[in-house]
């Protein structure tokens, strides 16, 4: 019985260390930037999204990151634009309503500054990708009333969405094929 016992408080003792973070969805956004035949570029983002940290450790060097987004969210400011992008040769939203990001490995570089690696998946194809990642934090949430930790969370990468399938045939002259992703997020320890 006491071996049971044990047992079952090195568990308990594991799990409470086991730290969890969700994401603070009005402080967060995803954002992505496309050139535009040449000349310039266009940005848009999603509106509707999901994330969580978890991590064992209070340096948070073993962090796992999720991340979920509703494709059929993507905001360019222009209906027509967003209903391309929405269409079955671009995220193919009904076939593919999410893409998700899941971290593989956070690197420390210096000082609050990471490398990390995970896999994005968008229209069912999933590819490694790193980002660079800028963290601060955690510390303690300013308003009083609040005792949960806080951390920030900036994180940038490009990506080809060639690789993805979003396109199809569409001239890279028209959409450039690099588009570069930028993620801004507040979690909040649970």
């Amino acid at each position: 019985m006491k071996k049971t016992v044990l047992v079952f408080s090195f568990i308990m003792a594991s799990f409470a260390s086991f730290g969890q973070w969700a994401i603070d969805k009005g402080h967060s956004k995803f954002t992505f930037i496309a050139e535009h035949h040449g000349i310039s570029e266009v940005d848009g983002y999603f509106k509707k999204f999901d994330g969580k940290i978890t991590a064992s450790k209070d340096d948070l060097s073993d962090a796992v990151f999720e991340i979920t987004i509703e494709s059929a969210s993507i905001n360019t400011d222009l209906d027509m634009r967003d209903n391309h992008l929405k269409s079955e040769d671009m995220f193919n939203v009904e076939k593919f309503p999410t893409l998700t990001f899941k971290s593989t490995s956070l690197s420390k570089i210096s000082g609050n500054k990471y490398k990390m690696v995970g896999d994005l998946t968008i229209k069912g194809v999933t590819k490694p990708v790193t980002l660079d990642v800028t963290m601060n934090g955690p510390a303690a949430h300013p308003n009083p009333q609040n005792k949960k930790l806080q951390l920030g969370v900036k994180a940038t990468t490009t990506i080809k969405r060639s690789d993805f399938g979003i396109g199809g045939k569409l001239a890279t002259v028209m959409v450039g094929d690099e588009i570069s992703i930028r993620a801004t997020g507040e979690f909040q320890k649970n």
